[in-house]
């Protein structure tokens, strides 16, 4: 996996200190200052992880986040002054894998941007042949693909890796916090809302009769149901 990372952080000074620190430990590193920029560079230097403040001018880093939503394969770590939870959950409801709170240590940031590569790299590496099929619901792991009757379905890539755990394990019921565990690979303190967004949003993009695979089991969590 090449390791391009993209800063954007409209505070010039943290955006050089981290473009600096990343540099030294071997990545490609290109720095953005705003929202704008950001989208550019990421369509041209196409970055596998992208370290992206929130409070930016033009497009702040939740901005980013939704024209960003249809991405394939781009990790993303949030970086924010707020330290609401709030605010958290509506980056990691927007996509997000990361957040830390400014300030920051930089030794934290680049032990995170490693487990975030680490965690992409076992991702692709476990599976490299698999496919998963549902009738004409046809899921390429490797590929990162999703078709229905042969037209692809965008999904985001939690959506995405909530589909294939669910998918490899039916009949299986995860708790959510063992998705968060699982799909987010952290332990997040922020309570498990996020889950019930993200499989709300996947059903939505499957539609019938595929949404009636994830079934809801109450009171505690979540399960893809055998296809008959």
């Amino acid at each position: 996996m090449e390791k391009r990372i993209l800063v954007v952080d409209d505070e010039a000074s943290i955006a050089q200190a981290v473009a600096y620190a990343l540099r030294r430990e071997g990545y490609s590193v290109a720095v953005a200052h705003d929202g704008e920029e950001a989208l550019k560079l990421t369509a041209e230097f196409k970055p596998r992880v992208m370290i992206l403040d929130v409070m930016m001018p033009k497009l702040n880093g939740y901005e980013v986040c939704r024209k960003l939503e249809d991405r394939h394969g781009l990790g993303i770590i949030l970086l924010t002054v707020k330290n609401d939870i709030v605010d958290k959950i509506l980056g990691l409801e927007l996509g997000a894998d990361d957040y830390m709170t400014k300030p920051f240590d930089l030794r934290e940031l680049l032990a995170r941007t490693k487990a975030l590569f680490r965690r992409m790299e076992r991702a692709v590496a476990e599976d490299k042949t698999a496919e998963l099929v549902v009738d004409d619901l046809v899921v390429q792991v490797p590929q990162r693909t999703v078709k229905i009757k042969g037209a692809s379905i965008e999904l985001t890539p939690k959506e995405f890796d909530l589909l294939v755990l669910l998918l490899s394990h039916q009949e299986r019921v995860y708790t959510r916090d063992e998705l968060l565990e699982l799909v987010w690979s952290m332990d997040y303190a922020g309570g498990t809302r996020t889950v019930d967004i993200h499989m709300q949003r996947l059903r939505k993009k499957l539609g019938e009769p595929y949404q009636q695979l994830l079934q809801t089991v109450y009171g505690v969590g979540y399960r893809a149901s055998a296809w008959s």
